[in-house]
Parts: C-alpha cells; sequence; structure tokens
C-alpha cells in the first residue's frame, strides 16, 4: 500500500474527485481527515469505507472560514499525531462571465472558497510541517486548465490562477524544509458540479464555449484521484513545485 501509515487531510470530500481521492487513499491505506459541508455525505463515505486498510474521519466545514481550515488540520493530528499530506481539493464554479459583467459577490464568493481556503490550510500545514521537523510535508493543491485556459468565467480563473501560482511560491519558499507543494490541473471531469453550477451568463457562456468543440471526452473523477496518489506517495518525492496538467491533452490543442 502507497500510504500506508500518513495522516492526510482532504477537502471537498464529499463528492467527484474529492470523494474518489478518500476512497483510494483509504485503500491505499492512509488514515484521512474528510472534509466538507455535506455532514451527510461525508458520514456515508466513512460508512462506505469502514472496512478500508485505512481510516476515514468526516470533518465537516466550510473551508472558506479560516477557523474550519485550522481544525481540520488540528484534528488530523490530534487523531493521527501528525499530518504528513493536505489535499485542498474543494472548489466552485462560476457562471462563464466576463470581467465586465462579474459582480462583487461572484468574485467574493470563488475566491473564498478557490483561493482563500487553501491559503489558509496552507498556511496552518506549513507550520504542522516545520514543527515536526522531519522535511516530509507535502501539499497538493487542485486548481485546473482553467488557470492557463480560457474555460470558464474571469472569477474562476483568476482563483485558480492564484492558487497554482501559490504552488510554485510556497515550492520555493520551503523546498530547504524538505516541503513538498505541487498542483493538479484538470481538464473537463465528469462530477456533479454542472448540477450546482449558477446559470450560464450568455456572453460569457458564448465564448467559452466555443473551446468546448475542440475538448476531448471527459475525465472521471478517478483520473484525478490516480495523479493526486501519486503526488502524495513516496514515489513522487523529487517532485516539487509542479502542476500536473490531467485533460486529455486540451491544453495542447
Amino acid at each position: 500500500m502507497k500510504l500506508e501509515g500518513k495522516s492526510i487531510v482532504v477537502t471537498g470530500a464529499s463528492a467527484g474527485m474529492g470523494q474518489a481521492i478518500v476512497t483510494l487513499f483509504a485503500q491505499e491505506g492512509a488514515s484521512i481527515i474528510a472534509v466538507a459541508r455535506r455532514k451527510e455525505r461525508l458520514d456515508a463515505l466513512a460508512e462506505q469505507l469502514r472496512d478500508a486498510p485505512g481510516k476515514v474521519i468526516p470533518y465537516p466545514g466550510d473551508v472558506s472560514d479560516p477557523a474550519v481550515c485550522e481544525g481540520m488540520i488540528d484534528a488530523a493530528v490530534q487523531e493521527f499525531g501528525r499530518l504528513d499530506v493536505l489535499v485542498n481539493n474543494a472548489g466552485i464554479m462560476d457562471d462563464n462571465t466576463a470581467v465586465g459583467d462579474v459582480s462583487n459577490e461572484m468574485i467574493e464568493r470563488l475566491f473564498r472558497v478557490n483561493t482563500y481556503g487553501p491559503l489558509y490550510a496552507m498556511r496552518k500545514a506549513v507550520h504542522v510541517f516545520l514543527d515536526q521537523n522531519d522535511e516530509s510535508g507535502n501539499i497538493i493543491n487542485i486548481t485546473s486548465v482553467g488557470a492557463f485556459h480560457q474555460t470558464a468565467g474571469v472569477a474562476y480563473c483568476a482563483s485558480k490562477a492564484a492558487i497554482a501560482s501559490a504552488t510554485k511560491n510556497t515550492a520555493f519558499m520551503y523546498m530547504e524544509k524538505g516541503i513538498r507543494v505541487n498542483g493538479i490541473a484538470p481538464g473537463g471531469v465528469l462530477t456533479d458540479i454542472p448540477l450546482v453550477m449558477p446559470k450560464a451568463d450568455a456572453f460569457g457562456f458564448e465564448r467559452t464555449s466555443s473551446l468546448l468543440t475542440h475538448a476531448p471526452e471527459l475525465g472521471v473523477p478517478e483520473d484525478i484521484a490516480n495523479a493526486a496518489l501519486f503526488l502524495a506517495s513516496d514515489e513522487s518525492h523529487f517532485i516539487n513545485g509542479t502542476i500536473l496538467t490531467c485533460d486529455g491533452g486540451w491544453m495542447n490543442l
């Protein structure tokens, strides 16, 4: 098992890519604090995985709240004695709005979840890694091809680009301390996000949808989970400050 004995926090764990990550990590022996807003879905996931080699502990909360981000890291240390890996997966989409029409509310909502949440969690995790003093900290940020490619509105693309930049910056800042920070940039992935997205802005969707005609078929959450497993495992020990694109080649078109 590739993650046996590792203590891991995964956000956005109740559905889609986060659920797939928790499932695979538990099967690989990890002890996991699974974080999401929907407690009932976290409880169901923990029950589903109760016989897995690893362990899953639900932690309900909204990552836009810095107290939640600090509390979930503390929970890993309290339950498992340490923190080995943080996976910042929680994220939300916008409505494809261009900058000329985007509302204050949309900007604030996207940045609170997609940018501030991972930054709050990284800040806390780095202090825990430094206190452990064993040069083994590992952070995985789920960004998006939207950080580099016009696949959504300005708020989403900007919020994901910020985390891609923070990934590289944090990897550089703490590389001499043995802390690794990498990202995964998914392309189109078949999740339930379209079911909870706001109604698309007509102008923005007209522009972004022109790119969809060249997109490959959608990936599945397990594709991203497999990439996360590699980055969470010791097999990737020499990879740091990298954004791994998982998009079926979309960015090459």
